[in-house]
């Protein structure tokens, strides 16, 4: 499965980067996505039509032209916008485009036509229950863009080699149980996300981070009834929490930027996650959350760091923020997130934020709101500092924050929170640093034990540390790691007899550099430089 999964990505990879030629590869991005999307929706679709037709020992592509064609398409395509969520008719199937487009060897022209293709899917979809999952979710992608060719036969002869090379590539979907494509899929976005800089933290999350996020929601769980992320981005985050576990009933999330957003759905179904399943809506979650009167048992989220937001003093009334008498700062809506994550939070749930370090010590609102959380709700349970240079396009040091709504039910002078230092642990690899494995199982394990309630064990020197809701008082609610962790390490005592031994030998050394000099200086009959 790893071999079939790593030669996928890399045909793919290789099909990206061979056929851009000159476009900005953030440009091509949404070109071959939707193009893999596309064969994705025609291959389940072919799958599903043959398994109707097969009691009848006929092939979707045999319905055309037979004398009972017009039943039998309405069948499918009934039972299709039920079970798939979209119809597509037997020549609109990506193959088919693909070989006219190859027609007698020659590149033929279907720009129209793929146009015609990719409007009808989205509104096969209309007045049914998949109509808000595959509204406008090809939008991006402009067949008539100059980026793609000067001429209408250069636009025409580049969109003729994507579909020849990925129609030559095996999706293996007949596979049930396997999820080799949307993981390949989600490679890609990571590949093009790389490559893209400022751009791309945006819109994904690196995998090792979102691995340890997935984990420290599960924890201890098997099947989760919903996730949630507000700042959804491709949805790589909400994935990776299903990965964790046998079941997730339900996808949530909100995303600002619509091209990321039919990236997300795209992503949702190339996982083969049911229409029915996932909630993906397209708008600004501070200013207008869409999901406000549900509750959700795993929230994870990679909020845009520090990012503005309107503050607008009418959110003093709004129920995610009217408790905490104080708005995070309009410059800075790093805790704006986390409450509204904390008001969606379910009672038994769990969520994990990455934030930029300065939510752990700034003062004025945010350490007015810290203090809130801790304080007068008791609902941070751990802090955890990452490496710098994790995320794409920023170099800063980022943390951790898990909280909780039901932590112990121990007294409120007993509680404790956890503090982890893992930002020495990581690889680098080119520019950017890395989680390894070894440095993922190293902060789960550690977090699964301090919510064992075996707190000894939970303490490493110089990386974690249980503190009491005293200790972190004490602190003025400043949740700054060193202040809990003692990384200092002692220099090695400087032996000075030793240096002095060394410094005399270095002496001895330079008088007899100098002899030899000083003699050639006499051979040459020159005068001696000192």
């Amino acid at each position: 499965m790893t071999e079939q999964k790593a030669q996928l990505e890399q045909q793919l990879w290789n099909i990206a980067n061979t056929l851009r030629g000159k476009m900005d590869a953030d440009d091509f991005r949404d070109y071959i996505l939707g193009f893999i999307f596309y064969k994705y929706l025609s291959t389940k679709m072919e799958l599903y039509a043959n398994e109707i037709l097969q009691p009848d020992q006929l092939t979707f592509q045999e319905i055309e032209g037979h004398k009972m064609e017009a039943d039998y398409m309405e069948a499918i395509k009934d039972a299709a916008l039920d079970k798939l969520g979209y119809f597509l008719e037997p020549s609109e199937l990506f193959s088919e485009l693909a070989r006219r487009g190859n027609g007698g060897g020659k590149h033929q022209f279907i720009l129209g036509d793929l146009a015609k293709v990719l409007n009808h899917i989205e509104q096969s979809t209309m007045g049914t229950e998949s109509e808000d999952d595959f509204g406008n979710l090809f939008e991006d992608l402009d067949l008539t863009s100059s980026k793609l060719g000067k001429s209408e036969n250069d636009k025409n002869e580049l969109i003729v080699k994507v579909l020849t090379h990925l129609d030559e590539i095996d999706f293996d979907l007949e596979n049930t149980e396997s999820d080799v494509l949307g993981d390949a899929y989600e490679y890609l976005i990571g590949q093009f996300a790389s490559g893209a800089g400022k751009k791309a933290g945006e819109f994904y999350t690196p995998q090792q981070v979102s691995n340890v996020l997935a984990q420290l929601v599960t924890l201890g769980k098997d099947k989760l009834k919903s996730v949630y992320d507000p700042t959804c981005g491709s949805g790589s985050l909400l994935l990776r929490v299903a990965k964790q576990v046998k079941e997730v009933s339900g996808f949530y999330g909100q995303e600002m930027n619509p091209t990321t957003y039919n990236l997300c759905r795209m992503n949702m179904i190339m996982h083969d996650v049911h229409y029915k399943r996932f909630d993906i809506k397209n708008e600004d979650t501070l200013e207008r959350p869409q999901h406000i009167d549900q509750r959700f048992e795993a929230i994870v989220a990679n909020p845009p760091f520090s990012a503005k937001w309107s503050a607008s003093p009418l959110f003093m009334s709004d129920d995610r923020f009217a408790a905490y008498g104080k708005l995070a700062p309009s410059s800075k809506a790093d805790f704006a997130f986390v409450q509204h994550m904390v008001h969606q939070l379910d009672d038994n749930g769990t969520m994990a934020v990455v934030l930029p370090h300065g939510v752990l010590f700034r003062g004025a609102a945010e350490g007015h709101i810290r203090k809130f959380l801790i304080k007068d709700r008791n609902y941070l349970d751990a802090v955890i500092g990452l490496p710098a240079n994790i995320f794409y396009g920023t170099s800063i040091p980022t943390c951790i924050l898990v909280l909780k709504k039901k932590r112990s039910s121990a007294p409120l002078s007993d509680q404790k929170i956890l503090f982890i230092d893992a930002s020495q642990h990581f690889e680098k690899v080119k520019t950017q640093n890395m989680l390894r494995e070894e440095d993922i199982s190293k902060i789960i394990n550690t977090y699964k034990l301090y919510s064992n309630g075996t707190f000894s064990e939970a303490e490493v020197d110089k990386y974690s540390y249980v503190a009491t809701l005293n200790e972190v008082k004490e602190n003025d609610y400043n949740l700054n790691i060193p202040r809990y962790v003692d990384t200092f390490e002692e220099e090695e005592p400087v032996d000075l007899a030793a240096v002095s031994g060394e410094l005399k030998a270095l002496d001895k050394g330079i008088a007899k550099i100098d002899n030899i000099i000083a003699d050639f200086c006499r051979q040459l009959d020159i005068e001696t430089p000192f």
